[in-house]
């Protein structure tokens, strides 16, 4: 599970076998998890996070976009 970035508690990954689908990222802090479309940034499901705390991830990753994205094709595609 390659971890990309850890912002404010909040650990950004992706698993090994995440490859075969358009580009995502998986967010978890403690117990719970969620997971956005990276292109464009978009919400998918959430296990756990309430509303404000899904928007508040919703805004670093769109901040981290443009990393998020490249480390996606740098695992993936080479």
């Amino acid at each position: 599970m390659p971890t990309v970035i850890r912002i404010g508690g909040y650990r950004f990954f992706f698993y090994a076998g995440d490859g075969n689908e358009p580009a995502y990222i998986h967010i978890e802090r403690e117990n719970n998890t969620c997971k956005f479309w990276l292109k464009p940034v978009m919400f998918c499901k959430s296990q756990g996070f309430n509303r404000n705390e899904i928007n508040r991830i919703y805004h670093i990753v769109s901040e981290n976009q443009e990393l998020l994205v490249r480390s996606w094709n740098e695992y993936f595609n080479d």
